[in-house]
């Protein structure tokens, strides 16, 4: 992942690299790599994340209904 500086703004390439990081799901999996997870940890985080990918493609199928 590629962040470019411009005048010498650190702080805002940072916020930049933050945003793109949380995007692509890089914090999720770096939590995920530290720690063990249970087996029924795993279960429920999979179908929370299950659940809420159902809940976006819903919310998506009703702005494009209307």
């Amino acid at each position: 992942m590629e962040v470019i500086v411009r005048d010498n703004n650190v702080d805002q390439a940072l916020k930049v690299l933050k945003k793109k990081m949380q995007r692509e799901g890089m914090y999720r999996e770096m939590k995920k790599a530290r720690a063990f997870e249970k087996p029924s940890e795993k279960r429920a985080r999979e179908k929370a994340e299950a659940i809420r990918r159902w809940r976006k493609l819903q919310r998506k199928r009703e702005l494009t209904e209307e």
